[in-house]
């Protein structure tokens, strides 16, 4: 799931889209266990509206903490073409953020423990404009993600020749 096809300038073509590594779900699917556990054994143990109640409320917790999680980082991508880096959130309401490869200033990123046990890291891209760098945390294969950026950038910056200009 990348950017849309008709949002794309004319010769512009998706080089790479990323979401967040899937380690920021292990939280929810902890939940989704505990949930379906203490829902389970609930539901088990007790009778009539009280077995209703229990499996209502089991069903609110993994709605509230698994569903809306996964489909937040599901709506969550970060696209590369190449001319721009295209950023775009949200579930209902749709958000994003969009900064020409021509003016990225910087390029890095980050790995703590953690992320090099699980092969992700953090990409910072600053621009050159009035707003904050962009960080993206957990980023699956930061090291080829830096990499085929980084030779984006570079080949924004650099000015056309005569012969490439006709």
């Amino acid at each position: 799931m990348g950017v849309s096809k008709k949002l794309l300038i004319g010769g512009e073509n998706e080089v790479l889209t990323v979401r967040t590594h899937v380690k920021a779900l292990f939280g929810a699917v902890f939940v989704l266990v505990v949930a379906a556990a203490a829902g389970g054994f609930g539901a088990a143990v007790t009778v009539g509206p009280v077995r209703s109640v229990v499996v209502v409320v089991a069903l609110l917790v993994v709605l509230m903490w698994v569903v809306l999680p996964f489909l937040g980082w599901f709506t969550w991508t970060w696209t590369v073409t190449n001319r721009r880096l295209i950023e775009q959130r949200g579930i209902l309401t749709r958000t994003g953020r969009i900064i020409p490869l021509n003016r990225i200033n910087d390029v890095s990123f980050e790995k703590q423990l953690t992320d090099r046990l699980l092969g992700c890291g953090t990409l910072i891209v600053h621009a050159a404009s009035e707003q904050d760098g962009l960080r993206i945390r957990d980023v699956p294969h930061i090291e080829d993600v830096h990499r085929q950026l980084s030779s984006l950038v570079f080949e924004a910056h650099q000015p056309m020749t005569s012969d490439e200009q006709i």
